[in-house]
């Protein structure tokens, strides 16, 4: 049986003394053949130039890579410029994303021509400025600014009547809670393909930060599982055990493309994707 097919998330490195071990995990996963591999993009263009220079140096792994794009803090004419260099340097998929809210902004934004204010006006305009593979988020347990989660599933509507590409969900643990939103999404009319995003958990203290910054729901029975942990090898046969689990049980249910966010970490990831690949 062929399983789903996935493609991985990285973050540009802050250091010199990250990059090399980017790149080693950046080629030991591009060898697991994905359909294609992303570079984060720090809000307010904080890692613009770390973006396209990871972005750069990843395509020499011959694995297509996208590039995030946030339009928050940006004015309309430097994102065009920006695009126009991207389709330059040869990359063909744009991850189009609000970005976080940099300090003294507030959403909703106040009106500004020079800005654009949601992420389907911008995916409107990559659109109308080259031929992009356009992703975008979706949140199965609602952004948190959106003032509700049927409110969220009609700016996701408006981004895929847009043009986006796919929607790729925020990381979850609870794979009922994906599937809702899908079944929410479709009956909502959105016909755009929705994909699952994963989060191994390396550190579960640190997970629990990004999963409250976020709002997705850490399940207590995760909690229990790393309880009393402190052998870095049970927590990582712990995370790929968890991770192994929730993806097969994806597949078994139909889901055909799974985005991994790496936390530019290939060992947990790997062996899930080779157990969905051996999977009976």
């Amino acid at each position: 049986m062929s399983g789903p097919t996935f493609s991985f998330e990285f973050f540009p490195p802050k250091t010199d003394t990250g990059a090399l071990p980017l790149w080693e995990t950046a080629a030991s996963l591009a060898a697991l053949r994905p359909t294609y591999m992303t570079v984060t993009y720090g809000a307010g263009g904080s890692t613009r130039d770390g973006t396209l220079t990871t972005v750069r140096k990843m395509q020499e792994t011959g694995v297509p890579v996208a590039g995030h794009l946030t339009f928050i803090n940006a004015t309309r004419s430097d994102l065009r410029a920006l695009a126009a260099q991207w389709w330059e340097r040869g990359i063909r998929h744009i991850v189009a994303l609000r970005g976080d809210m940099p300090d003294g902004l507030s959403w909703p934004l106040d009106p500004d021509g020079d800005y654009f204010q949601h992420t389907s006006d911008f995916v409107e305009a990559l659109r109308s400025w080259g031929d992009f593979e356009i992703s975008v988020g979706a949140y199965p347990e609602k952004h948190p600014d959106a003032p509700s989660a049927d409110a969220d599933i009609e700016a996701l509507k408006k981004k895929c009547d847009a043009g986006a590409t796919r929607a790729i969900t925020q990381f979850f643990f609870d794979n009922a809670v994906f599937y809702d939103f899908v079944d929410r999404c479709r009956a909502a009319g959105i016909t755009t393909p929705i994909y699952p995003g994963l989060l191994p958990v390396h550190d579960f203290a640190r997970m629990c930060g990004f999963a409250a910054r976020c709002r997705a729901t850490v399940p207590d029975g995760l909690a229990r599982k790393f309880a009393g942990l402190d052998n870095p090898e049970d927590i990582r046969k712990t995370a790929t055990d968890i991770l192994i689990a929730q993806a097969l049980d994806l597949a078994a249910n139909g889901v055909e493309h799974i985005h991994f966010y790496t936390l530019n970490k290939s060992d947990v990831v790997k062996e899930c994707c080779e157990a969905l690949e051996k999977r009976p």
